[in-house]
């Protein structure tokens, strides 16, 4: 089966295509142009958006919402329940987004307490044996690496980059445009537009590769050369962090420097995981 070609040549006019080896529950919702692959189990609750393909041997189960467009790769689990001792059985949820690529043997846990759900946006790419425990909320645009394993209560901005083999802690946020490195140990808070390496984990910089790539900074403007001289201010300078966040309010901030001063803000609160400290200082 070329999957690929499959999923490019769905017509909208296209009825749904359930494999006869797909064991697929008469209660389940699917639209239009959806492919159901061979060995496939989809349970009662599941709903799948308009030509999405689900590949050989993958799970569906629990109140699982997945949007259009979506492929998911064989032997992918998805909607079942958290890996948490607190779980008591509430319909809790897992909602799934459009344009998502969802790798071989990725699982995706739903939310512990009732009232909660498991979220990703829209146009991620997540790699091979990535786990999103319960709780979790992705944005879009993100890429996860091969093996990533996220703890519950997780959550992450739009256009962050994840490399392979590594651990996020539960209740760690990651920032927008953030870039991690492969094999990191993630547990605080990474900040928006920086990038984070190291066991543990240590900001060496601001991402100036993908910020120059991005066009969500207004480059002509001025707002890197700002963001610099913020992330220079909080990071590298003399200052504790909260002095260097008191100083940076001083300045008409643009809306990069803004949101990375107030996800700091955040961040240092109670309840929070707090930033991952500089290699170059350790006012954090």
């Amino acid at each position: 089966m070329n999957e690929r070609d499959n999923f490019s040549t769905l017509a909208l006019d296209q009825p749904t295509e359930v494999h006869p080896l797909a064991v697929v529950d008469p209660k389940a919702e699917l639209d239009h142009g959806v492919v159901i692959g061979p060995g496939a189990v989809v349970g009662g609750e599941v709903k799948i958006g308009s030509q999405t393909w689900i590949g050989p041997n993958v799970v569906l189960d629990g109140r699982l919402t997945i949007g259009s467009r979506n492929r998911v790769f064989p032997g992918a689990c998805l909607g079942l329940e958290p890996q948490d001792l607190k779980y008591k059985g509430a319909p809790t949820q897992v909602v799934i987004g459009n344009d998502n690529t969802i790798r071989e043997c990725v699982t995706i846990n739903r939310a512990t307490e009732e009232g909660d759900e498991t979220r990703i946006g829209n146009g991620n790419l997540l790699m091979a044996y990535c786990h999103l425990g319960h709780n979790s909320l992705l944005g879009n645009r993100i890429v996860m690496s091969n093996g990533i394993q996220v703890a519950g209560h997780v959550s992450i901005e739009d256009r962050a980059v994840i490399g392979g083999c590594l651990g996020i802690h539960q209740f760690v946020h990651i920032g927008r445009l953030a870039m991690v490195g492969g094999m990191t140990r993630v547990e605080r808070d990474v900040p928006p537009y920086c990038l984070v390496e190291g066991h543990p984990g240590r900001i060496r910089g601001l991402n100036r590769v993908g910020l120059k790539r991005s066009d969500l900074l207004n480059l002509e403007g001025g707002e890197l050369r700002q963001l610099q001289e913020i992330w220079n201010l909080l990071f590298r300078s003399e200052h504790v962090l909260v002095r260097g966040l008191s100083l940076a309010r001083e300045a008409k901030l643009m809306p990069a420097s803004e949101h990375l001063c107030s996800f700091l803000e955040a961040s240092i609160q109670k309840g929070r995981r707090g930033p991952m400290p500089s290699l170059l200082s350790s006012n954090c």
